[in-house]
């Protein structure tokens, strides 16, 4: 359980949570450095609800085949 006071959020009880975060209908993606080792990707609703990631390049670059494979053979991108 988590509470929520003046805006900030305060863990009640045992530290062994976990947490979801979906955003549809993005409106703005980017992508950043952050730090001297991970890549910050930053997603935006025109509501202006936010969602950050920080990366390391690594998984960017996973992720970047990912969407490759993506084009070559999905309708999404037709």
């Amino acid at each position: 359980m988590v509470e929520l006071k003046d805006g900030a959020i305060k863990n009640v009880g045992p530290s062994n949570k976990t947490a979801e975060a979906k955003l549809f209908d993005v409106e703005t993606a980017v992508a950043r450095e952050f730090g001297d080792k991970r890549v910050k990707l930053v997603f935006e609703d025109d509501d202006g609800n936010e969602v950050q990631v920080a990366l390391f390049p690594e998984d960017v670059r996973s992720i970047t085949r990912d969407v490759e494979r993506l084009e070559d053979d999905s309708p999404v991108f037709e």
